[in-house]
């Protein structure tokens, strides 16, 4: 009996670290084998101050090209597992270190502006799987929020929106995507060679004030090399040697275009999307921003 006991709690044991792994295995995509996993340990990060990118920026609100400036904020964080947010306390043994990225716009319209706040983050050797996406937006319409943050193999949706039908709530979506709004800094970490090719899913961008279930694309990722590319900024390309574009077929009518430094940190350049969200560089800082 006490034999038959042992072999019980061994199993069990068994079980428990199978599902450890298992669960340590679900923040990846399939893609993941395409990345570098090492793109973010660079000592780059580590000193304390954040990639600050400022980008000429277009989108279409109310069938009209509207012009202005995007920012793009990286940073390194370090996240506790209790509250998913940056720690306080280093002392705690739950703490993990993240990649953050902040990108604000402020878009004018006719009558009112437009502010859209995205923050996104991935593990830091993970740097193809989005961990945790929060996007807000605010206009005179109303404000609308939404999360998703990253639970096994699936991830938490939840959001809190003006829009009839969609209000405040929770639901789960199935992993193994990329967010089309990590492209632009997920993708610099890319593996990149002439010619390469994969297949991912990929959910829409959430930068709207809409709280509706993303649609997710069977996309084809293209890598090739180009030695020039214009830009119609004040940003010096002649410092560029190489520049990778990374084309990104979302379905048969829509494909989205990026262009990156071929140089490590593989800033993004400029990008072209099917509906119009176009940014081209025109200055890039490392800054501690937050000390006045």
């Amino acid at each position: 009996m006490y034999k038959f006991q042992i072999y019980l709690l061994f199993i069990a044991m068994l079980a428990g670290l199978y599902a450890c792994t298992d669960s340590a295995a679900d923040h990846t995509v399939d893609a993941a084998e395409y990345f570098n996993a090492d793109w973010a340990m660079d000592s780059r990060w580590d000193q304390g101050v954040a990639e600050v990118a400022k980008y000429d920026a277009q989108r279409v609100v109310y069938n009209k090209e509207r012009q202005f400036e995007y920012v793009y904020i990286l940073v390194k964080e370090t996240f506790n597992e209790e509250f998913q947010v940056k720690t306080d306390d280093y002392e705690r043994k739950d703490l993990f270190d993240v990649m953050k990225i902040n990108k604000f716009a402020r878009i004018p319209t006719d009558n009112y502006p437009y502010h859209y706040m995205t923050s996104l983050f991935y593990k830091r050797q993970q740097p193809s799987t989005i961990h945790k996406l929060v996007n807000t937006s605010q206009e005179w319409c109303g404000t609308t929020s939404k999360y998703f943050l990253s639970e096994g193999r699936d991830y938490e949706f939840g959001y809190n929106s003006y829009w009839d039908a969609q209000g405040i709530g929770k639901e789960t979506m199935e992993g193994n995507i990329l967010f089309e709004d990590q492209l632009s800094h997920s993708l610099r970490a890319l593996k990149f060679a002439d010619g390469l090719q994969f297949q991912q899913a990929v959910a829409e961008s959430q930068i709207s004030s809409k709280a509706t279930k993303p649609a997710i694309y069977q996309a084809t990722f293209t890598v090739s090399s180009e030695d020039e590319l214009s830009l119609d900024t004040s940003y010096d390309l002649s410092q560029e040697q190489k520049v990778w574009k990374v084309s990104v077929q979302l379905d048969s009518e829509k494909t989205n275009e990026y262009w990156f430094a071929g140089e490590y940190p593989n800033i993004l350049l400029k990008q072209s999307t099917w509906d119009g969200r176009n940014l081209q560089l025109k200055e890039i800082t490392m800054d501690d921003y937050w000390n006045f």
